[in-house]
Parts: structure tokens; sequence; C-alpha cells
């Protein structure tokens, strides 16, 4: 971008083609995703089988990490959200439509998938169409956007559920968004269209989805450590979407008091995001995700005594809500690190691992629930991820300070060599 484009950039530019589409996506996923346990559990999934298709929209998510580069780079970010948009509605509908649980987690698959797609195009659409000079606060306004979704999301799918007395109308409210996503994308004239250099978004992800597994072997030592602490966070923000919801099917809530609770832990986290990085700036990396992690982890060990006791749904408000204000302290922490580790003169296929390796940590942990759950207890599940959690918070005290400055030193990471 020109030094006259960036003097000229107003926030209000984005507005309408990034982040208004991003928060109308968000809104309809935290409709819908708090619902998607007990919907499955109603089409005759058990209780593990209803953890495995609630865990299918982050396997879809991590599916979808590796072609999702690509098509960015082919089409554009633009035409990649209304893609990605579409391809959300036919998920929607065929999860409707559908007659089983497998027809319906197929539908649920379909829907990470296509949220792949929508987070790395609006995620290249940032890296094009803002300066640099402000690209970190662009982005934290994006993930704010998309918290604010969340934040919204289940509420309304509560009231609306509420009002109509029927679980499915939560499915109306993604598709209303979905349609509102689509027409503004396509109404909208495409601002990237206006740069005079080439496009860094496209270029980021296509050099992000080239040599992905080249990449993960030559960084092994640094995505071992510090990536696999990234791959626990991912673990517990996947963990706490489909635990909860698990959770209030297990103990009989119904799917708009479900709905309700997880909009109050989404308000929390919401709440917290400019906190987050504040402490990462003021304090230091660890100050931020070491609580978080902890808090989230304590909080499902916690969770994990309470199934049966008579105060159990009153348990279960504290904890969504505990564990909204620990993720909210954690924001931005996966994207931040892999900035930090990144090596300044070719960034973008680390990042893609690194990514990748979060990811895939997010896909896992939603599995081994559902696999602990079907031969053993609910109870045992999330006391089990909540201790994965405390694991991961002390192998991340050990490695980060190996691979970072400490806070004050922060400069030397513009001169460091690549993290191996």
């Amino acid at each position: 971008m020109s030094d006259a484009q960036t003097d000229t950039f107003r926030f209000r530019s984005i507005a309408l083609p990034a982040l208004l589409p991003s928060l109308l996506f968000a809104i309809g996923e935290g409709a819908v995703i708090p619902i998607i346990p007990g919907i499955a559990h109603s089409l005759g999934a058990g209780l593990a089988g209803a953890g495995l298709i609630a865990a299918m929209i982050v396997v879809g998510q991590l599916v979808g990490d590796i072609p999702s580069g690509w098509l960015v780079s082919r089409i554009g970010e633009r035409r990649s959200m209304i893609a990605a948009g579409i391809l959300s509605l036919f998920s929607v509908v065929l999860a409707m439509l559908a007659p089983n649980a497998v027809l319906f987690g197929v539908g649920i698959f379909l829907l990470g998938l296509s949220a792949a797609v929508f987070a790395l195009a609006r995620q290249a659409f940032m890296t094009s169409f803002v300066p640099v000079r402000i690209r970190a606060r662009a982005l934290s306004t994006l993930g704010g956007a998309f918290r604010a979704g969340w934040f919204v999301g289940p509420f309304l799918g509560s009231a609306v559920i509420a009002l109509t007395g029927s679980v499915w109308t939560a499915f109306g409210v993604h598709i209303v968004c979905l349609v509102a996503v689509v027409i503004i994308l396509l109404r909208m004239p495409d601002p990237t269209a206006r740069l005079t250099q080439p496009d860094a978004g496209r270029t980021l992800v296509e050099a992000e989805a080239k040599g992905l597994f080249r990449t993960i072997a030559d960084n092994r030592g640094v995505l071992l450590r510090v990536g696999s602490g990234a791959g626990v966070v991912g673990a517990l923000r996947a963990s706490r979407m489909a635990i909860l919801p698990l959770w209030a099917v297990s103990i009989g809530l119904s799917p708009s008091t479900t709905a309700l609770v997880i909009g109050l832990g989404g308000a929390a986290d919401f709440a917290l995001f400019y906190t987050s990085g504040w402490i990462m700036d003021r304090f230091g990396r660890l100050w931020s995700v070491v609580p978080s992690m902890v808090g989230m982890g304590a909080a499902l060990i916690t969770l994990s005594f309470t199934h049966d006791l008579a105060s159990a749904a009153q348990w279960f408000v504290v904890i969504a809500i505990v564990m909204g204000v620990a993720n909210g302290v954690g924001s931005g922490i996966i994207m931040t690190l892999s900035a930090d580790l990144a090596p300044r003169e070719n960034p973008a296929p680390f990042l893609g691992a690194f990514r990748f390796t979060a990811d895939a940590g997010a896909a896992l942990a939603p599995l081994g629930v559902s696999a602990v759950v079907a031969v053993a207890t609910l109870p045992l599940a999330t006391g089990l991820v909540g201790v994965v959690g405390i694991v991961g918070a002390g192998i991340l005290i050990r490695a980060i300070p190996r691979y970072l400055p400490r806070p004050g030193r922060a400069a030397a990471l513009e001169t460091a060599p690549p993290a191996r």
C-alpha cells in the first residue's frame, strides 16, 4: 500500500467489507453451536455420539486449514468469503433436513470447513488492505467483532427458541446472517481492487499453505515445545464449546437455557479481549496465557465434581462464566505467539504451521472427550481435559522464556534468528 493510501486510510472503509460480515458470520455460528449436542442427542446419538458430532465443527476447521490458503490465493479474499458463506448456508440446510445423526454430523463438519475458509479470507483481506502501522489494531478489532458475534449469537438463539418452542429456529438465525453476509459482499466494491501493489493477503496465505508439513518438520523444536502448549490452548477452547453444551444435555437443561448460559460466558469473553492484549504488551505473554489456561483447567476440574449435585445447574452457570473470563484473558495469544516466533525474513510458512498445530489440538480434544465418554463418563472426560490444561500451562512456563525475550526486551524480536 502506498504512503498516500496509508495516510488516507480510515477504519470505516473496512467496516462493511470485513467487520460487519465477520460479526454476522459469528452471530450465526454463536446461535447454532451451543445447541448442536442437544439436537444430535434428539436424533438418536448417545452422549458420546453427540460429543463426536459437536467435535465435527473443529475437525472441519482443521481440514479446512489446508485448502483455504490455496482457494484464497486463487479466487481472492472477497470471493472466498462469499464461497464460505454459501457453503455454510448449504451446511445449515443439510443439518436442518438431516433425518439422522450421521447426516447431521456431515452438515456440522461442512460448517466448520466453511468457517476455516472465511476466517483465513478475512485475515488475508486485512493483510492486503490495512496499513502495517495499524494492522495490529485492525486485527484486534476483527477479533473483537468475532467475539461480539459469539456474545450476541447465543442470546438470539435462546430468544427465538423460547419464542417459537422449536430448537431448529436457531438455525434460522444463522441462515438470515449468512444471506446478509453474501448480499453485503456481493454489493460492496472490493477495496483490494484499488491496490497499486501486489495483493499482500493472497501472497501471505499462499505462502502459508505451501510446504506445510515440511515447515512443521523444519521447526519441530519450537512447535514441539511452544506449539504443543498452543495446541493445549486450542484444546481448552474447543473443549469449552463441546463440553458445556454436552454437560447441559446431561443434566437436563433445555436448549434455550443452554444457549443463554453460554451467551453469558461469551459476554465475559468479549469484555476482556482488549485487556488481554494490554496484559501481553505490558507484562509479557506468560501473564496472559498462564492465567487463562489455569483458569479454564481449574474450572473444568471443578465442574467434573458437580454433575450429580442438587445445585448442578447453578454450578454450570458459574463455571460457564468463569471459563468465559479465563478465555478472554488469553484472547489473541495464539496469533501473538506465532507472530513473535516466526522468522522475520519469511514468516508465512511458520504462521501456517503454528496455526495448524494449534488447530490440531482444538480438533483432537473434543474427539478425546467423546472417546472417554464412550468408555467411561462425561465428568471423567471433563476432569481429564482440565488436568491437560494445567499441564499445558506448565509446558509454556518452561518454553516461552526459552524462545521469547523477557518483557522490556521486545525489540530484540525484530532481529531474532528463526526459532527452532
